[in-house]
């Protein structure tokens, strides 16, 4: 920790200097809007007390006892206190509370050991310079050796470490250091590593990770392992400066202070399932390379949402999946409370203290309507998000601020730069990141030099930040700018920014990796042919999307004499290429998995890999893992094979290709009918061959599909919304796709295949191999969605992942005429979800029940089928690998020759049955140890922090993909400038509803309280809501301006006579757009329609009239439009589509 800090202040009648009245100006307006909607309530109750507002202003704290209460004033008066701290941008090495105090002593993370290349999603930097180091030693931006960063506003070549160096090394004021300003804390010291380690020991606080609510910033969660509800940390001086994503230790309040849980009495009243519900759609490239490859996760491993339009991972790995998502809207949260949660509730004496696990446990099953509340009282590991900020300069008020300054400095003869001592306030796109300020002096030159000339466009431009510093004395982190995006309304700044806060690489490959390709053109070496089982006369083809490049699996079926079938799936052997600890495999690692966004494609692996010597390529010999199961007409696995092979695929089928042989468009007799689109064949075999091949399949696939239902597997498939794009990469409208049993068919077998992987080498190898766990759904949201569906009629029964897919199955039969509604209880379904992961068995060997997926209600999953585009699968190859060359030595030893009739076929370790004795034997032990050493697999310590980086990156790729869609589907309602549409109401309540648009797939909240013009009327008996225009539209109220919103802002009202011109002559309702709407970010447009949607034609929809009355799942009318781009974060913004005579 660092030193007690020495307090200098002036005297009271000092006046403050310009640099002074900037800093404080930024600072105080920042905080003032930040808590100005968290204290809605408490102000409105508030009586006029200047008086004693200004004689607090000027205490000082004089214990750390006193901060909760001294930094709570600090905040509410809008104010911040100047004082010299350790935490200034001098040369001190002592960085103070934002240095994190537990670095040294922490944990390991997958960086440390196995990975260089990337950045972990928890730094612990020491000193500033280390962590500007640390950024530049894991190559942010490698594609540029010097580490310069070009921006297309920004010609210059900025280097971020020079900026920074001169930001720590020219004695710039620290935001903290006012000497015209009295000292004071706003938030607590943080505690010492010793008080940290000792307090985790005995139980008085607990690590968690910290998690910000989108809709109200003041309000985050934390999880701690064990505990199964969140526990809320209300507040800013509650956080104590934590920030998304960081690893903290809490302490948790007597149950005295918990808060009632929200949601507890039921879904109304803007509470339950409509919390923090501002979400984005899951949507697809129409026709992309790479949608069909997540043809094993999507629907079953939790890992793609992709049948319905939650935008964050399916299923939340937080208990308060709502707080953890990341939403564009920045509104208040819609719930009355105090200080964003409910009042604390009285309990027992004998849970006065939370110093244990079990007490916390047992409080929380004792009141299961009560929150655990709490605070940060240290930062344990730093999160990602500090080290990449997305942003916007607050460049208007500064440039005010300058020209007052520059007044008063020609007066007096001086003039101070603008690079001398001044701030700028930042805002982050996220709201999860609060306001920061960044130095003037510290800014990149271009945009100083904007700056000079008075150019207040650069508040256009998104900026890349960093925060390094937050000391006790401020309530805003100091940022450092680290180089100019783009303009914030374009495309490719917003993807760059996107993949810059992720963390994703879209530099090209280095030459050391891609020297350990063979050249081309290559061919597999007869050596190795002789290695492996040779297939190439067996018929086998691919089925993926018709415009996919990387085929890294293949499928192949035989009819058995006696009447079984035997199915072969056949992965590309990349392991081949990518041999341990080389250069390739280094960058393999840190990428960790290929990137698909709708336009483009980051891979993991070089092109010339993925798309050519590994990709299962028609008509050339190519190296495969395969697996062969002998399969009888019940789906019964009855043997099976597994090994390395060297196949040649006959052809490449898409999608449409193997829909149409299932749908019986063409037979074996007249496969003409394709014509053009007649996939091309390659070797001896025709098309009938494989038309016979595809039926066999599919036939086969079904009859798993059932099994696997029938054994407690549960399916969440649905419709998804995907974008249509134009030639020069555009969307212009969007649509909705289902899986067909195509997809159905390729997707049964990867999910064998994963299976058998994951049952040998956890077998083979049981302290070391790589695993994927699904865990149960959180208990909580389960029993909400019940209440919810029980409230409206439907019976739902979530004892079993198996009984939760046939309920969910009667209430489709029930709801068969209302489909938007089944879709949304799909997405409701999703929400209690947990986050599947990797995990390495010997981390979680003591407990071998949490190894199990929940949603494929198997006990053993891993991924095996998809090596091109993930590193686990890779890893999951090395250990099979390992196992069939441990067999083989086994076998070559001659252990236990005399009980084995038929020695060559003896498959002890990755047969049907598993030779327990065999692997626990002298000789076994030996083979598999010398087959491990050999194959160089990792141990255990290595494999548990390769398994958290793999969960990080495929995290991130998932945000990144996010993010794009997000962008693209905010372009697409920019182009159309405004689109009608049919919503249904999901909540409501007195301020605000909560709406689905089903043409887009995507969740929104109309609020109208405290609206000009507008009256609403709350009937809390019967959850019913009336609104209406006034005819007397009451004037704003005298000093409160701002308090009050237009009608326009909240519905789009049309004349009923210009509703039949419009419907008669198009461009009438431009017109009235134009003249009526009256809103500055909303460009006059006639509907717009989404076709080939299944939904009405916008130009059906009828407007609603005055008075509107609305219940839960009512459907309206409403118009959506792009808000944001150039001047803040994007969003969709959605108003009511209303008609009235009157005014």
């Amino acid at each position: 920790m660092s030193s007690p800090t020495n307090f200098t202040s002036l005297s009271p009648l000092t006046a403050p200097t310009p640099h002074h009245q900037t800093m404080r100006g930024v600072i105080e307006q920042s905080v003032v809007e930040r808590c100005e909607d968290v204290d809605k309530e408490k102000k409105k109750r508030r009586r006029p007390r200047r008086s004693k507002q200004n004689a607090s202003a000027s205490a000082t704290c004089s214990s750390a006892n006193e901060m909760p209460l001294e930094a709570s004033e600090c905040l509410e008066n809008g104010g911040i206190n100047y004082g010299t701290t350790s935490m200034s941008y001098s040369a001190s090495k002592q960085r103070g509370s934002e240095t994190n105090p537990l670095g040294n002593h922490g944990l390991h993370k997958a960086s440390d050991v196995a990975f260089t290349s990337l950045p972990t999603m928890c730094l612990n930097e020491q000193t500033l310079n280390t962590e500007v180091e640390s950024i530049n030693n894991q190559h942010i931006f490698p594609s540029d050796p010097s580490r310069r960063m070009f921006s297309k506003s920004c010609p210059v070549p900025i280097d971020y470490q020079q900026s920074i160096q001169s930001v720590t090394n020219q004695n710039i004021p620290s935001p903290y250091q006012d000497e015209g300003f009295t000292s004071r804390r706003c938030f607590t010291s943080h505690w010492s590593i010793e008080a940290v380690n000792e307090a985790l020991e005995k139980g008085n606080v607990f690590r968690a990770s910290f998690r910000v609510n989108a809709h109200n910033r003041i309000e985050a969660y934390c999880t701690i392992e064990g505990v199964k509800t969140d526990v809320l940390i209300s507040g800013v001086a509650s956080q104590n400066r934590a920030v998304e994503g960081d690893i903290v230790a809490v302490k948790v309040d007597p149950i005295s202070l918990w808060s009632k849980m929200k949601g507890s009495t039921g879904f109304s009243n803007n509470t339950g399932l409509t919390e923090d519900r501002n979400l984005l759609p899951d949507v697809a490239f129409v026709g992309d390379s790479w949608k069909g490859k997540n043809k094993v996760d999507v629907g079953f491993d939790f890992d793609h949402e992709r049948s319905h339009f939650l935008f964050d991972e399916k299923g939340s790995p937080y208990e308060d999946n709502a707080s953890s998502r990341e939403n564009v809207s920045q509104e208040p949260m819609g719930h009355y409370c105090v200080n964003g949660h409910h009042p604390p509730v009285s309990g027992p004496s004998h849970f006065s203290n939370m110093d244990s696990l079990e007490e916390i446990c047992a409080a929380i099953d004792s009141f299961p309507s009560k929150r655990p509340t709490g605070s940060v009282v240290a930062i344990i590991e730093k999160s990602l998000r500090r080290v990449a900020v997305v942003g916007f300069l607050s460049i208007r008020q500064w440039l005010s601020s300058c020209g007052l300054h520059k007044k008063g400095a020609k007066m007096n003869r001086h003039y101070l730069s603008p690079s001398d001592g001044e701030y700028i306030q930042l805002t982050p796109t996220d709201p999860k990141l609060p306001k920061m300020v960044v130095p003037v002096r510290g800014l990149p030159n271009c945009i100083k030099k904007q700056l000079d000339n008075g150019d207040a466009s650069v508040e256009m431009e998104l900026v890349a930040a960093q925060i390094i510093d937050w000391g006790e004395e401020s309530s805003l982190p100091l940022a450092q700018v680290m180089h100019i995006f783009g303009r914030g309304g374009e495309i490719e700044p917003r993807i760059a920014a996107i993949l810059f806060e992720n963390a994703i690489l879209p530099s090209e490959f280095s030459p050391e990796s891609l020297s350990c390709l063979p050249p081309v053109p290559w061919k597999v070496p007869q050596e190795e042919i002789e290695r492996r089982r040779d297939l190439r006369n067996l018929c086998i083809f691919t089925i993926d999307p018709s415009t996919a490049t990387d085929l890294d699996d293949a499928l192949s079926v035989e009819k058995l004499f006696d009447g079984n079938y035997r199915v072969g799936v056949h992965i590309a052997d990349v392991s081949y290429f990518v041999l341990p600890d080389g250069y390739l495999d280094s960058e393999a690692q840190s990428r960790s998995t290929s990137i698909y966004l709708l336009q483009r494609k980051l891979p993991m692996l070089p092109p010339l890999l993925s798309e050519n010597l590994g990709s299962l390529i028609p008509g050339v010999d190519r190296l495969a893992f395969s697996i062969f199961w002998d399969i009888n007409v019940a789906g019964d696995v009855v043997d099976r094979w597994i090994g390395r092979t060297v196949i040649n695929s006959c052809c490449k089928l898409s999608y449409e290709h193997a829909q149409g042989i299932i749908d019986g468009i063409f037979d074996l007799e007249d496969s003409k009918i394709l014509g053009n689109d007649c996939p091309q064949l390659h070797g001896h075999f025709k098309l009938p061959d494989v038309i016979r091949s595809v039926k066999d399949l599919h036939a086969i696939s079904k009859t798993l599909r059932t099994n696997r239902l029938n054994n407690g597997a549960l399916l969440l498939d649905g419709v998804e919304v995907i974008l249509l794009f134009d030639e020069n990469g555009i969307p212009y409208d969007s649509s909705f796709s289902v899986q067909k049993d195509s997809n159905f068919l390729v997707e049964e077998f990867m999910l064998l295949a994963n299976r058998t992987a994951a049952e040998v080498t956890s077998k083979a190898f049981p302290d070391n191999a790589l695993l994927r766990r699904h865990p149960e759904p959180n208990l909580r949201k389960l029993r909400e969605f019940e209440a919810f569906c029980s409230k409206h009629g439907l019976e739902l029964d979530t004892s079993s992942s198996g009984r939760f897919h046939h309920s969910l199955e009667q209430i489709r039969g029930k709801l068969k005429n209302d489909t938007v509604l089944f879709n949304i209880l799909l997405s409701y379904a999703s929400r209690p979800m947990q986050l599947a992961t990797y995990f390495c068995t010997g981390d979680l060997k003591e407990n071998k029940n949490s190894w199990s997926h929940y949603a494929l209600a198997v006990p053993l999953y891993t991924h095996f089928t998809s090596p091109l585009r993930r590193y686990p699968d890779i890893i999951v190859h090395r250990i099979l690998a390992a196992a069939i060359e441990a067999e083989e030595l086994y076998m070559k030893q001659g252990a236990k020759m005399r009980k084995v009739k038929n020695c060559g076929e003896m498959r002890c370790f990755t047969g049907i049955h598993f030779d327990k004795n065999a692997a626990e034997s002298v000789e076994g032990r030996k083979s598999l140890s010398v087959a491990a050493s050999k194959l160089q697999l990792p141990c255990a310590e290595i494999l548990v922090n390769v398994a958290a980086y793999c969960n990080e990156r495929k995290l991130a790729s998932r945000h990144a993909k996010d993010g794009c869609e997000r962008l693209y589907m905010w372009v697409l309602l920019k182009k159309k400038e405004i689109l009608l549409s049919e919503a249904r109401v999901l909540g409501l309540g007195p301020r605000f509803m909560s709406i689905y648009i089903h043409k887009l797939a995507i969740e929104r909240r109309i609020y109208y309280d405290e609206v000009e013009g507008l009256t609403t009327e709350w009937l809390d008996a019967t959850s019913t809501l009336v609104v209406n225009l006034s005819i007397n539209k009451c004037s704003y109220w005298r000093g409160n301006q701002g308090k009050y919103r237009r009608v326009e802002d909240v519905a789009w009202v049309i004349p009923p006579c210009l509703k039949q011109e419009a419907d008669a002559f198009e461009g009438t309702v431009d017109k009235w757009c134009a003249t009526s709407v009256g809103r500055d970010d909303v460009a006059p447009m006639g509907p717009s329609c989404i076709s080939e949607s299944g939904v009405s034609d916008a130009n059906e929809i009828e407007p609603s009239f005055f008075p509107l009355t609305v219940r839960t799942l009512s459907t309206i009318p409403v118009v959506l439009h792009a808000v944001g781009g150039d001047d803040g974060p994007l969003d969709i913004g959605a108003r009511l589509y209303m008609s009235s005579y009157y005014g």
